[in-house]
C-alpha cells in the first residue's frame, strides 16, 4: 500500500519515527516526511539514515500554517507528536491542550484539506478512564478524531486512533532508566512494586499502526493485545539479564500514576471486536437526535470488565526476560558491556 506513497510523521523524531524509518526505508515506500520542532534531533537524524528518500520538516502542530505546509502531496500520514511525559503535563496542563488536542486538530484538518487518504492517531492506555492531565488530552485527542471523521464526505480523509501500552525502551521510558542506575551501581527506583503495565516493542507499536491503515474504517479505535508485567517483576528481569546486584528501593506513586491501565473501558469492551491480535472499537455514528434510534442492549455493563494490564496475561521473570531479549536496545546495552 506504501508503493511510491509519500508519509509523514508528526513529531518524527521520537522513538516511533525512528521505527518506522528503519522498518520502512528499505521499502518501495516514495519518500518519508519527519515533522518535528527539534532541528537537532532532525540534524541527528539526517546524519544516521543519510537517506534521499527521508524529508526533513521544521513546524509546530500548534501551527496550523506550518503543519499544512508540509503535508502537500501526502498520502498517509502518523500523527504522533504529543507532550507524553505524565509529570511535566501535571504541571503544565494547558501545554499538553496545546499540542495534544489542539495539534491534533490542526493536523487532521490539514489531512482533509490537502486530501491525505489515511490518518492514523497515536493515542495511550491512559487515555481510559484518565487521572492525569496527560490520559484526559490524550481522550479528547481521540474524541477530536472521532469527531472529526463524521464529518468527512465519502471517499475522504479516513480518521482511526490507536492505542498503545508501555512501549519498551521507547525514549523517556522506565527501562533506559533502570538500565543507566544497573551500569552505575545505583539502586533500581520503583514507584510501587505491585505496579502492572502493559508492555509492547516498538515493532508491535508500528504493526499496530500498520493494521489499522490496512482496516480501519472511519473513527475506529485499535488496540493491539498486549501481555502485562508488575515494576518488581521488570526490574528483577532486567538485573538477571545484566547479572546485576542493585538494590530496588521503592519510592512511591509520582503525580498522576494509576496502579494498573486500561486499554478498553468495559464500556468499549462491550462492543469490542475481536480480530485475532487486536481489538477494534467501531465509533458510535449516532447523531444528535437521539429520539431516532432504538437499541436493545445484549449484557449488563456490571457484567463486563475493563481490558487491563491487572487481567490480561501476566508475565513472570522469566517470560519478561524473554521478551527483553527480543529488543535491539538490550541487544546493544549488553554488548557494550561485554555481557554474552
Amino acid at each position: 500500500m506504501f508503493n511510491n506513497k509519500t508519509l509523514l510523521i508528526t513529531g518524527g523524531t521520537g522513538s516511533f519515527g525512528n521505527a518506522v524509518l528503519n522498518q520502512f526505508l528499505d521499502s518501495d515506500i516514495g519518500e518519508i516526511r519527519i515533522f518535528s520542532r527539534d532541528e537537532k534531533k532532525q540534524h541527528d537524524m539526517r546524519l544516521h539514515y543519510n537517506n534521499d528518500k527521508i524529508k526533513f520538516y521544521i513546524g509546530d502542530v500548534r501551527s496550523f500554517d506550518s503543519i499544512d505546509t508540509a503535508m502537500g502531496g501526502v498520502d498517509y500520514v502518523f500523527s504522533s507528536a504529543a507532550l507524553k511525559q505524565v509529570p511535566s503535563c501535571e504541571f503544565y496542563p494547558i501545554e499538553a491542550v496545546k499540542t495534544n488536542i489542539l495539534g491534533t486538530e490542526n493536523t487532521l484538518k490539514a489531512a482533509i484539506k490537502n486530501k491525505v487518504k489515511n490518518v492514523i492517531v497515536l493515542s495511550t492506555d491512559k487515555a481510559v478512564y484518565p487521572i492525569n492531565a496527560m490520559g484526559m488530552s490524550k481522550a479528547l485527542m481521540e474524541k477530536v478524531t472521532i469527531a472529526t471523521s463524521r464529518n468527512v464526505l465519502n471517499g475522504g480523509t479516513i480518521m482511526c486512533n490507536t492505542r498503545y501500552g508501555n512501549v519498551m525502551a521507547s525514549r523517556g521510558s522506565v527501562i533506559p532508566l533502570f538500565v543507566e542506575q544497573i551500569k552505575a551501581g545505583k539502586p533500581l527506583t520503583i514507584t510501587d512494586p505491585d505496579m502492572t503495565r502493559f508492555m509492547m516493542s516498538l515493532p508491535d507499536a508500528v504493526d499496530l499502526v500498520l493494521f489499522a491503515f490496512k482496516n480501519g474504517i472511519q473513527g475506529d479505535t485499535f488496540v493491539q493485545k498486549a501481555p502485562a508485567a508488575t515494576v518488581l517483576t521488570l526490574t528483577k528481569a532486567l538485573i538477571k539479564i545484566f547479572n546485576a546486584d542493585n538494590e530496588i528501593r521503592i519510592l512511591g506513586t509520582r503525580h498522576g500514576e494509576k496502579k494498573h491501565e486500561a486499554l478498553l473501558s468495559r464500556e468499549e469492551y462491550l462492543k469490542a471486536e475481536d480480530l485475532e491480535g487486536y481489538f477494534r472499537v467501531s465509533a458510535d455514528t449516532r447523531d444528535l437526535n437521539y429520539g431516532m434510534y432504538y437499541s436493545e442492549g445484549t449484557k449488563e455493563l456490571s457484567q463486563e470488565s475493563d481490558y487491563t494490564s491487572e487481567n490480561t496475561e501476566r508475565l513472570n521473570v522469566e517470560g519478561m526476560v524473554e521478551l527483553l531479549m527480543k529488543l535491539d536496545y538490550i541487544k546493544d546495552e549488553l554488548k557494550a558491556l561485554g555481557i554474552n
